[in-house]
């Protein structure tokens, strides 16, 4: 399995916090969840950080089968409706997001 991440970082505009997690449930989350190949997607408003890292706002994660399958999630149009999805958004925060591909080394412990 991998999984695709965005972390966002910078911030989101003073008095738009709950505006801004209103509209990822509302436009981001579907969005996400339509891609293509997409297995699970989970996503975490950030509560406490360790120094350096209060910029950090949201944090995406989209499982994929294979590489293959995020590479053809990215070309696909869903890709379209997720960035159309994202510009709804970002009026409300100041920042970017970055993007890391992570493949699962081990087992979950339960």
């Amino acid at each position: 399995m991998y999984t695709r991440s965005a972390i966002f970082k910078g911030l989101i505009k003073p008095g738009k916090e709950e505006e801004f997690y209103a509209a990822v449930e509302e436009h981001l989350i579907p969005a996400w969840s339509q891609m293509l190949y997409a297995q699970a997607v989970r996503v975490y408003r950030p509560i406490e950080s360790e120094d350096g890292l209060t910029d950090i706002f949201l944090v995406q994660e989209i499982d994929y089968p294979s590489r293959e399958a995020i590479a053809e999630a990215l070309a696909s149009p869903r890709r379209l409706v997720a960035m159309q999805a994202l510009e709804r958004v970002r009026p409300l925060y100041v920042g970017q997001h970055h993007h890391i591909i992570y493949r699962k080394l081990t087992r979950s412990v339960v």
